[in-house]
């Protein structure tokens, strides 16, 4: 008997096919940390039903050729223009990714720059917008906990690609690509004032929603959940979690 989900029954972690979870990974992948419960609370203030949960999170792995579609065609015209430039592919380039029909670059930090010219500027790549950078923080992945994603497009070959930049907690430095994109100018400080990424060479990297004087970076896993205490009018205003109830 078919249930609905279409799992036939079986338990949705281990069934790769269940469409409702598209998390899923198997075995495969890059393990950055373990998930107890559906949401992560570790006080006992789980109300979900799935407490007990525990399962793995992996970040998608190495993609081996033919990556299919355009995809080759990308990759393949990256590398080539890499070379000319007197620059090995594979250390600029970490790993490539393919995962859900969508093409990502990992890219050592230190060559961010040169492989976001070289993406915009080749003629058979043309990426020429960025939408903008976003943060993300995994505890787990060590030495690689502070995430910068790029998506770029080609609005001459109407193809969409993302590039990934990983930096450590202890040195959480990443160029600046504003001079190549100036529309990351306000994206890269957004970035910076949520996850503390420093963008080195951005022309005035301030924060941008947060007051100067902010201690924390509040999009990160190990901020408060609850919030921090705040100054108001000469008043110290507690956290949600630390306020008196009346009911």
């Amino acid at each position: 008997m078919t249930e609905a989900n279409g799992s036939n029954g079986v338990n949705p972690d281990k069934d790769l096919n269940a469409e409702n979870l598209p998390g899923r990974r198997g075995d495969q992948g890059e393990p950055v940390r373990v998930q107890r419960g559906m949401f992560g609370a570790n006080n006992g203030g789980d109300t979900t039903g799935y407490g007990g949960l525990v399962r793995p999170v992996r970040l998608p792995g190495q993609a081996t050729r033919p990556y299919g579609g355009w995809f080759d065609e990308v990759a393949d015209e990256l590398e080539g223009a890499l070379e000319e430039q007197s620059l090995l592919p594979e250390n600029a380039i970490e790993k490539t990714v393919v995962d859900r029909d969508e093409l990502t670059f990992h890219i050592a930090r230190e060559h961010l720059p040169r492989v976001a010219r070289t993406l915009r500027d080749d003629p058979a790549l043309r990426f020429e917008l960025c939408t903008g950078v976003s943060g993300v923080h995994f505890p787990g992945d060590k030495g690689r906990e502070l995430h910068a994603v790029y998506h770029l497009r080609s609005l001459t070959h109407g193809r969409v690609v993302r590039l990934e930049v990983c930096a450590p907690d202890s040195d959480p430095h990443i160029p600046s690509i504003v001079d190549v994109y100036p529309t990351n100018d306000w994206h890269e400080r957004e970035t910076y004032d949520f996850f503390g990424l420093i963008f080195d060479g951005h022309p005035a990297l301030t924060r941008i929603m947060m007051p100067d004087d902010w201690q924390g970076f509040p999009q990160r896993k190990d901020y408060p959940l609850g919030g921090i205490p705040v100054e108001y009018k000469g008043a110290q205003i507690p956290a949600p979690d630390q306020r008196r109830s009346y009911s």
